[in-house]
């Protein structure tokens, strides 16, 4: 198990531009990755409430590679803090996704988007175009940080994000699939 520990910015300044401001980092590469995010109707901690998932599980397909995740966020107050992330490879993302159906898990919503990766000693930087929300900026701790030191990590992320000299909206305290199903749920509302 890792503890996932990363802050997540829209990105403000142009990606091009951003990806220049970053040109002194290692390049990792793009990668193009589908996220599939599921529910289970049988059980509530595997649903969202109030737009929020707490736990989640997700077929991710990565350059032709899939892997499975079972997510628990963690919280202080209502600001996530990090999450318990078990994750291990998949042979057959397509028998998986039949699998998930067999077992009653529903599809929420699908997250499409390219990443462009760098990395720093500390962490992984990805800027994100995201099919139907936009262009984000992505900092996640590549060190093997205790829980007990997640508030003091996010510090320490968002002290670098400062440095980068790229322009960044306010922190989002979601994950993109909570984002996309509040624009899903956006756009169901306005459908009635």
């Amino acid at each position: 198990m890792a503890a996932e520990i990363e802050v997540l910015y829209e990105l403000k300044t142009p990606v091009g531009a951003a990806a220049a401001a970053l040109r002194r980092l290692k390049a990792v590469g793009r990668r193009a990755t589908v996220d599939t995010y599921y529910i289970d109707p049988l059980r509530p901690d595997l649903q969202p409430v109030g737009g929020r998932l707490k736990r989640c599980f997700r077929l991710r397909v990565q350059d032709g590679r899939a892997t499975l995740a079972y997510k628990v966020d963690k919280f202080r107050r209502d600001k996530w803090l990090y999450s318990d992330e078990h994750e291990t490879p998949v042979g057959d993302a397509e028998a998986m996704r039949r699998i998930a159906g067999h077992l009653g898990l529903r599809e929420l919503v699908t997250v499409r988007m390219v990443k462009t990766l760098y990395h720093t000693p500390d962490y992984e930087i990805a800027l994100e175009q995201v099919d139907g929300l936009g262009a984000f900026i992505e900092i996640e701790s590549r060190r093997a940080v205790p829980a007990s030191a997640a508030a003091k990590e996010k510090v320490r992320i968002r002290r670098f994000v400062a440095s980068l000299g790229i322009e960044v909206g306010a922190e989002m305290n979601a994950g993109k699939p909570e984002l996309m199903l509040k624009k899903k749920t956006n756009h169901e509302s306005r459908i009635r």
